[in-house]
């Protein structure tokens, strides 16, 4: 048996970290990585067409999947291409393994051609960045790389010059057993002591949830009801606590609706669950708060606490919830779920008014029979912008569904790629580019990336050629709108040229009728939505201090674009309330 060379070891260790996929694109410094990979049956090469992709594609896979998902990318620019994607992962909490190849070994610190100092360079958005200058570092770099992915949920990089992939694997290296998942974490009996004695003694708690409830909805859900508290959500906890939810008061933030704010603020204990929420102009200052979070990092970073509980949200309410004295006064929940259901029905008005008459197209009257024509379990991968608008108050999570997004990142760009690495996790199930035109247009090279695999990932395409989201900012901010047209082609007629299936729409009459070809189609397939881009109204009342980018201002803002089927869902919470 010929001596294994330092890449096709680092190849079998994937492999055995349980690694189905390498996303990237080939080049020399890359090249005896990716022909160890060529041979050997246990993974497969993804050759895309941007390395920023395949960084995206990776995390979001990780993401669908909860476990190891890998990327690379050649020396120099060709694994700088890869930050992007990186950042979002690690901010996702996506574990990912990055390789980054390098320049040749003896070349590193002389300014050689395409030369960067990848162990450097990604330091920031990764637990663990190191470069292996010896063979001898084998397999136990790679090793130690893969448990802080793992383990700490996020990215860590590898750094490769090429000329040491090349070289002899040494002899019998050991190889020690891989971590590849996380375990459960219970807090300590003190700080569960402390946790019942506080919300014994308040007469109103309010729940606030992020994606760290992923897994606990029934535990949430059972807690609510002995405390009878209101239960709201930031962005990335709608898919997991929304759907079966009696206690929801909707979602707070820039994209927030319902009364989660009123919640928040008109309680006397504030309890957040797995939530890094960051925007604390949304958060109360002026009642108690106790936050749970299995990453102590998170745990006070946001709001003054004055309990910090180090723990799983799930394993801490399953110690909590026997514990705590039931509480029989409903009189603060019925008053949110009320709230929430008035707010509910203020704002649907663009979401009512002949949106299936207006031409362009509104953009609510697009997510919301999405919506209803997308199957169960479809992932909706959304761009960052006016799509997450649309997604957070239109698609409706059943706890099947799945909804990622550079929610925590906010780039550009992420939902194409995104999906291409949540299809590849399974070709039959159903998923949903909801991209915006500016999105779509930065990285439409990978959309042959879709037809040369035949990817079935259906892209909806919102196109009010402009950038909305960052037109918005401008006009809170008291600016002009500049700089934010786009000139689009027929993106229907590209998609066809590039050989998918691709139909454009400009009257709402055609829309289900399109989507619904989409779907049916079995390959890759575009549904390019002429929509309005004065979709979006401006709140009448606006705080002095003013929006840039995703950053708030101190008072609550509520875009007033509807919000499809939640007024129905908080309407049943009211009609299903007890009566004395």
């Amino acid at each position: 048996m010929a001596k294994q060379n330092v890449a096709e070891q680092f190849v079998d260790i994937l492999v055995k970290a349980g690694v189905k996929r390498l996303y990237g694109v080939v080049g020399d410094s890359l090249n005896p990585i990716v022909d160890a990979v060529r041979r050997n049956a246990g993974i497969d090469w993804v050759h895309v067409r941007h390395e920023e992709t395949a960084a995206f594609a990776a995390g979001a896979e990780a993401q669908i999947t909860g476990k190891l998902a890998a990327c690379a990318g050649s020396c120099g620019p060709g694994n700088l291409h890869l930050i992007n994607g990186l950042y979002d992962a690690h901010r996702s909490m996506a574990p990912v393994l990055a390789l980054a190849s390098h320049i040749p070994s003896s070349e590193i610190g002389l300014g050689f051609f395409q030369e960067t100092h990848p162990d450097r360079l990604f330091q920031e958005c990764s637990h663990y960045s190191e470069l292996i200058s010896s063979p001898k570092q084998m397999p136990r770099l790679l090793q130690t790389a893969i448990q802080n992915a793992v383990g700490r949920s996020g990215v860590s990089v590898v750094s490769l010059p090429g000329d040491i992939a090349d070289q002899p694997a040494p002899e019998k290296a050991a190889e020690t057993a891989l971590v590849t998942s996380r375990p459960s974490v219970r807090p300590g009996d003190a700080e569960i002591d402390k946790l019942v004695e506080m919300i014994d003694q308040a007469d109103r708690v309010t729940l606030f949830c992020g994606s760290g409830t992923a897994g606990a909805h029934a535990e949430v859900m059972e807690f609510a009801e002995k405390v009878k508290s209101p239960v709201g959500h930031a962005l990335r906890g709608k898919e997991w606590i929304q759907y079966d939810n009696p206690f929801d008061v909707g979602m707070s933030g820039l994209l927030g609706y319902g009364a989660a704010y009123e919640a928040t603020h008109e309680c006397d204990l504030l309890i957040l669950l797995g939530t890094d929420f960051p925007y604390n102009a949304f958060l109360p200052d002026d009642v108690k708060i106790a936050q749970v979070d299995v990453r102590p990092e998170h745990l006070g970073r946001r709001s003054k606490l004055d309990l910090a509980v180090w723990g799983d949200v799930k394993e801490t309410l399953r110690c909590l919830t026997p514990r705590v004295k039931e509480k029989t006064n409903r009189r603060f929940l019925d008053k949110m779920l009320k709230k929430h259901a008035d707010a509910l029905e203020g704002v649907v008005k663009a979401y009512t008014r002949k949106v299936d008459k207006h031409v362009p197209i509104h953009p609510e009257y697009v997510a919301s029979v999405l919506d209803e024509l997308a199957d169960d379990d479809a992932v909706f991968t959304v761009d960052t912008g006016m799509c997450n608008v649309w997604a957070a108050r239109y698609i409706s999570p059943n706890g099947r569904r799945r909804v990622i997004g550079s929610f925590s990142h906010g780039s550009m760009a992420n939902a194409l790629p995104m999906a291409i690495g949540a299809q590849f996790t399974d070709r039959k199930r159903q998923v949903v580019s909801m991209s915006g035109d500016g999105g779509f247009s930065m990285l439409m090279g990978d959309f042959l990336t879709l037809v040369q695999y035949d990817l079935p990932v259906k892209v909806v395409l919102f196109n009010n050629s402009s950038l909305g989201m960052v037109e918005l900012e401008m006009l809170v901010a008291g600016l002009p709108s500049y700089g934010t047209t786009n000139k689009n082609p027929d993106f229907a007629a590209v998609a066809r040229a590039c050989g998918a299936h691709g139909v454009r729409v400009e009257k709402p009459k055609d829309l289900a009728g399109a989507l619904k070809s989409a779907f049916k189609h079995k390959g890759p397939a575009l549904v390019d939505i002429v929509t309005d881009p004065n979709a979006l109204s401006i709140p009448p009342k606006i705080s002095a201090e003013m929006v840039t980018g995703f950053a708030l201002s101190a008072s609550k803002i509520v875009l007033d674009g509807g919000v499809g089927r939640m007024l129905q869902m908080a309407r049943s919470n009211l009609r299903n309330m007890p009566r004395p």
